[in-house]
C-alpha cells in the first residue's frame, strides 16, 4: 500500500507530517512510503534522513501522490493536490 507525503505549500507553515522515525516504522509494517523533495526542509529534515529511512523521494507533490493509497498532510490540500490525488484515497 503506498503512503504519500507531500511538501506543505501554505504560507507559514513549518511542518511535515511525517518523520524519519514514523517512515521508518510504516515501512516495518509494509507500507511503501513516497516523500515529495523538500517536504522536510522548513523542519529541519533533510530528504537524505528520509530515504535512510526507507522511503522513496519524489520530484514533485504530483510525482509523490500518484497512485497513493493514503496521503499525510498537516495542513488540508491545495486544488492541485486534490486532483493529483487518485479517487478513493485516504487523507490524513
Amino acid at each position: 500500500m503506498k503512503l504519500a507525503v507531500p511538501k506543505e505549500h501554505r504560507p507559514g507553515e513549518t511542518r511535515v507530517a511525517a518523520s524519519p522515525d514514523t517512515v521508518k516504522k510504516l515501512e516495518a509494517l509494509g507500507f511503501s512510503v513516497t516523500i515529495e523533495k523538500g517536504a522536510g526542509d522548513a523542519a529541519g529534515v533533510p530528504d537524505a534522513a528520509y530515504k535512510a529511512a526507507g522511503a522513496s523521494l519524489a520530484p514533485s507533490a504530483a510525482a509523490a501522490l500518484k497512485g497513493a493509497d493514503i496521503v499525510f498532510k498537516v495542513q488540508r490540500p491545495l486544488p492541485a493536490e486534490i486532483k493529483a490525488m487518485k479517487k478513493g484515497a485516504l487523507l490524513l
